[in-house]
């Protein structure tokens, strides 16, 4: 069942992603126009280049963002004791890991840099990395294999972090990483992840057995005009896509059962 979901999911999202999806309609529109099919053109035009002057012009892609990564902050003051640092995947690249043999880093690198930050400031923690392969086509390396890579080569004991390297997805990071790790109650774990992504990860984790701290990275949204429209318009787009993902990505989850809540809150 859960294989079944995992590849429905991905069809789903590469049918439905917007900037693929509003290309595709514009490109609809503008052959039926060139063939002299105006009125029925228009009707595939519009909203697929209405879409992208939407993003150009608007702060639609902040809009969207900035509650997602307002919902859960750090805490203040920030626990005196942790037991155990939570690192999802997602902030790596296997592919060109792979090409180049060296570590490869996206756009989320706050994830796998924060690990090292937390990982001397709380000495005695355990620390966990989850993140296995959750793309169609899988290549040698797992997320945790270039984890390993990075860490060891930036002077983090081995031995010291354990990894799960079998999750393909946020679910299941929770329930393997639970599995793994086996938590004690009244024990602190933090939770890193990007901090749009941190609702539907603090839900799920919940609902797998546990109550982590929440520690996002990764903010992308500021409270001023000038960071509504200083971020480049493919960073808007792709803003706007990965925070439409997460909705539907809460809205899944509630329907499916492995959240408790809609919109996971504080």
């Amino acid at each position: 069942m859960d294989d079944a979901l995992f590849l429905a999911s991905k069809l789903f999202w590469f049918i439905v992603r917007p900037n693929t999806l509003a290309l595709f309609l514009a490109l609809i529109g503008l052959v039926l126009v060139w063939r002299g099919r105006w009125r029925r053109g228009r009707w595939w035009l519009l909203p697929g280049l209405g879409y992208y002057l939407v993003i150009l012009a608007t702060p639609a892609s902040q809009w969207i963002t900035m509650p997602l990564e307002d919902r859960f902050a750090r805490p203040e003051p920030p626990p005196a004791h942790v037991d155990g640092v939570i690192v999802l995947g997602g902030a790596v690249d296997q592919v060109l890991t792979e090409a180049h043999g060296i570590p490869a880093l996206n756009g989320a690198a706050e994830r796998m840099t924060e690990m090292m930050v937390l990982a001397h400031r709380f000495p005695a923690a355990r620390l966990v990395f989850t993140g296995g392969q959750g793309t169609f086509i899988q290549g040698s390396l797992t997320e945790a294999d270039v984890a390993r890579r990075l860490w060891t080569a930036m002077g983090l004991p081995e031995a010291r972090v354990a990894y799960e390297d079998r999750s393909r997805n946020t679910f299941e990071n929770a329930v393997l990483t639970h599995e793994l790790v086996q938590p004690k109650p009244g024990q602190t774990w933090l939770l890193v992840t990007s901090a749009q992504h941190m609702p539907r990860a603090m839900g799920v984790f919940r609902a797998a057995g546990w109550n982590p701290v929440a520690w996002p990275v990764n903010y992308t949204t500021g409270g001023t005009p000038r960071a509504w429209y200083d971020a480049p318009f493919p960073t808007r787009l792709n803003q706007f896509e990965g925070a439409l993902r997460e909705w539907v990505g809460l809205l899944a989850y509630r329907l499916l059962g492995r959240t408790r809540s809609l919109f996971p809150a504080p």
